[in-house]
């Protein structure tokens, strides 16, 4: 699928082989290198946690390329239906999802192994048309314009083959890779509902299949089954945007043998993802986007059933979106992931880029401390990128080698949090006990007037700084109003410049009092480094940002129903940003702006509302490693 249309939709290829990272990812009780588990090592002792047979190969706790795995003239290759529980495509039969299986030679032997498992709606194609997406050009409060609906990709029924992604990784170091479409994509049955109670139960189908509690056959329709006799039920998930999302889906079931997952910048919330804080918001890059748009651009199954499934499914999202208001509702709540964490019960190392303005670094944050809550294990691996980006191959496979295969590896006993620091190779990241850093401390900050130019952030509350007043005009860019002296459609203030590195770790939280001049208005607030960076190049350009929030200010009081604005009557937003973990450099100043429509993320009324932020009831709290102190050893 080409990059340009990639929301919550990266194209999956086989992983290079990595080179392994720092030594502090890798602590713990695995085996002596090059021996085989379940052999004794030169010395004598027995290798701790050895549970696996030859010809297994572990070293630094991680299974390795061995030759009777990598044959691949030896490997064996099927295809499958699994049958589910549900009829999500209305025709009175169990809907029936296509699997592909590529496993090791020695299975055909009789060896058991492990699954590595990767399901998409992506795998068969998607839509190519560029006019599908909702236009933004609309008033706050007003009924959205029409669209142009999506026809989804030519349906392929003479595919055979579902994806080899993950396969040249994860086969040569003796694990099974299957492949499922999601319903109503490729070959599979059933409708496209994105983020319905279907996309989680497919995927559970395929693990109890793997584990004798599914059926599968040899045809969508037929009766000749097929069993996995070569599988020892344990199965990890992993997959990047959306197919990072499914695995987290399908953990919420609680399916047993579902082991480990690895969600790479994974959608754990279909409102977060959609809306913010109450506003109409879209993913980065993708103005205008919304939940029909992409079940327009996922359709690929059999095209006799899509008629049927836009009346049952895309008429029913497109009567719960709320493009209008943008508030929640039991429909959005039913597509939130965190709401339904309690069910996780697999091992999860999540991955996340900071600067991913697709789906927000938060999906994974808040998801993470869920899990936790669960008793679960949780590792948590960040980078400055932006969408995508998975955690280096040594921790995926010391991941996998531990909840798959059961070597006593002592991932538990490995650092939670491990952020790549600017400027570093995405292989070495540097270990943390926790994210946010343990040492991070909340530092409240106050804006001081002088914000149509550059006002000032102070420690300490000055009474008396009044009100000011910027103009919505949204044919400004946040990079234009970050980058202007001055301007009249946007409030900056700003720390002085830092005389030494100042390290931010955690969520920023905004709590702003602000009138607007009409019922309804868009509010963003970005965090910037000063002085702005000429040259950048649009939403997903991290130069410059320091991390970024919107909320509707309609929704001060309840993000589940909208209060209009009454000229002149200010309401108070207490709302976070997006997390954030760097390390802004001496000579940088930290600017805290507030505008009205973000061009780039927000629906775009006509220019001229007017918001005016009352500055003595307006805080800014930052998440500073080491806390005021930190930030009073940086600044004059």
């Amino acid at each position: 699928m080409p990059a340009a249309r990639s929301t919550l939709r990266v194209r999956l290829v086989a992983p290079l082989l990595l080179m392994g990272i720092a030594s502090a990812c890798r602590s713990g009780g695995g085996s002596a290198a090059g021996t085989p588990v379940g052999s004794v090592p030169a010395g004598g002792a027995p290798v701790a946690g050895a549970t696996v047979p030859a010809p297994y190969v572990i070293a630094d706790g991680q299974s390795q390329v061995t030759p009777a795995f990598a044959d691949s003239s030896q490997w064996v290759r099927e295809r499958l239906w699994v049958e589910t529980e549900f009829d999500s495509d209305y025709d009175g039969r169990k809907d029936r999802v296509h699997v592909d299986v590529t496993r090791p030679g020695p299975t055909a032997s009789g060896l058991k192994v492990p699954v590595v498992y990767e399901t998409s709606p992506y795998f068969a194609g998607t839509d190519p048309n560029e006019d599908i997406f909702w236009p933004v050009k609309q008033e706050l409060g007003a009924p959205p314009p029409s669209r142009t609906l999506g026809k989804g990709a030519a349906y392929n029924a003479g595919r055979t083959r579902i994806s080899n992604s993950q396969v040249r990784t994860w086969v040569p170091r003796g694990f099974a890779v299957v492949h499922s479409e999601s319903p109503g994509t490729g070959l599979s049955q059933g409708c496209v509902t994105i983020g319905g109670m279907n996309e989680s139960l497919a995927p559970k189908a395929v693990i109890d299949w793997l584990n004798g509690r599914a059926k599968g056959y040899t045809t969508a329709t037929g009766g000749t089954e097929v069993t996995a006799t070569w599988a020892t039920g344990k199965v990890g998930m992993t997959g990047t945007s959306f197919n990072g999302t499914l695995p987290v889906a399908v953990a919420t079931t609680g399916v047993k043998g579902l082991e480990a997952i690895i969600p790479v910048s994974p959608n754990n919330s279909y409102y977060r993802y959609y809306r913010s804080h109450g506003l109409v918001r879209s993913p980065g890059g993708y103005l205008g986007e919304d939940v029909d748009v992409l079940y327009d651009f996922v359709q690929s199954g059999d095209t006799a059933r899509r008629a049927l499934c836009h009346a049952r499914v895309r008429d029913d999202i497109m009567r719960n979106i709320d493009r209008r208001s943008g508030d929640l509702s039991d429909w959005w709540v039913q597509r939130d992931y965190i709401a339904q964490a309690k069910g996780i019960r697999a091992a999860m190392l999540t991955a996340h880029g900071f600067n991913d303005w697709n789906v927000m670094p938060s999906h994974t944050t808040i998801m993470a401390e869920a899990v936790r809550a669960n008793g679960t294990p949780v590792q948590m691996y960040f980078h400055q990128g932006g969408h995508g980006g998975e955690p280096p191959l040594a921790m995926m496979n010391r991941w996998f080698t531990r909840y798959l295969l059961g070597v006593q590896n002592g991932v538990e006993q490995d650092p939670r949090s491990f952020v790549v620091r600017e400027g570093a190779s995405r292989q070495s990241p540097t270990p943390y006990a926790a994210y946010p850093h343990p040492e991070s401390a909340p530092v409240e900050l106050y804006p001081l007037k002088g914000g149509a130019q550059v006002g000032g952030l102070g420690l300490a509350r000055l009474a008396g700084q009044g009100t000011e007043t910027l103009t919505d005009e949204v044919s400004q860019s946040g990079a234009q109003l970050a980058m202007a002296a001055a301007s009249p459609h946007r409030l900056l203030y700003a720390l002085p410049t830092f005389t030494q590195p100042v390290h931010l770790s955690g969520t920023a939280r905004v709590t702003i009092r602000v009138s607007s001049t009409k019922a309804a208005a868009n509010l963003s607030v970005w965090l910037v480094e000063l002085p702005y960076p000429a040259g950048t190049n649009g939403a997903m350009d991290p130069r410059g940002i320091v991390t970024r929030g919107w909320a509707d200010p309609q929704n001060a009081k309840s993000l589940r129903r909208s209060a209009p604005l009454r000229a002149g009557e200010a309401v108070s937003l207490t709302f976070d940003l997006e997390p954030d973990d760097q390390i802004i450099p001496a000579g940088k100043r930290l600017g805290f702006m507030i505008f009205s429509s973000d061009k780039e993320f927000t629906l775009w009324p006509s220019a001229g509302t007017q918001l005016s932020v009352d500055l003595d009831a307006t805080t800014l709290v930052l998440p500073v490693v080491g806390g005021t102190a930190a930030i009073s050893r940086a600044v004059p």
